[in-house]
């Protein structure tokens, strides 16, 4: 298999990928882009993925974007390391019912906090979003917090979903949630924090 090329960006969704990468023991360079540059508008990585944003990855059969399509093709191309239920329909359906949740509803209420222009051009509708944002983001930590009944959150199995909600719990405080309301969650984010693929990841898009 031709090594892989994965494009990231510091504080982005592209972290989900990052460690499902990393979990599997894939042979991936990663390339990280600069947002304050606008890089992902360059016509270069236009050229990659037309939608000019981040996670994008480059592969033998070619290139692949968002975040649940991704995991569910690193955990498929992986079967070893065991990063899905590949072998039960309903419990991977149940897997990417959750991803899909993460992307359509967690990710958007979340965007509503810098990325308002999205939707409306009115500034104060766009501090309308950004003012709804705590009350929002709460909402789905309760929800997440009610899913977490074992050490992973599709249950014994540590899974693609774990990096994923990982990620998107890092921004929870960062949207006023008052984490404090949600132990499970808080407890179960330090122990995906641990895991040594995770630490790497994170740590590469830090830098």
């Amino acid at each position: 298999m031709a090594r892989w090329v994965f494009y990231s960006a510091t504080g982005t969704c592209a972290l989900a990928t990052h460690i499902a990468l990393y979990e599997a023991g894939a042979d991936v360079e990663v390339v990280k882009l600069d947002f304050a540059a606008n890089q992902q508008q360059s016509p270069e990585f236009l050229r990659i993925n037309p939608k000019g944003r981040v996670p994008a990855l480059v592969t033998e059969q070619g290139t692949l974007t968002e975040t649940p399509a991704l995991l569910a093709f690193v955990a498929q191309r992986f079967p070893q390391a065991q990063l899905a239920p590949l072998d039960d329909p309903f419990a991977f359906a149940r897997l990417q019912e959750l991803n899909s949740y993460l992307a359509s509803t967690v990710h958007v209420a979340h965007a509503h906090k810098r990325r308002g222009a999205r939707w409306a051009d009115d500034p104060a509708a766009h501090e309308a979003m950004r003012l709804k944002v705590p009350q929002n983001m709460t909402a789905c930590a309760a929800f997440l917090e009610s899913l977490i009944v074992g050490p992973w959150v599709m249950g014994e199995q540590f899974t693609v979903s774990d990096g994923y909600l990982y990620t998107v719990g890092s921004w929870l405080e960062g949207d006023e949630v008052e984490m404090s309301r949600f132990p499970r969650l808080v407890a179960y984010l330090q122990r995906v924090g641990e895991r040594e693929a995770v630490r790497r990841a994170v740590a590469e898009a830090a830098a």
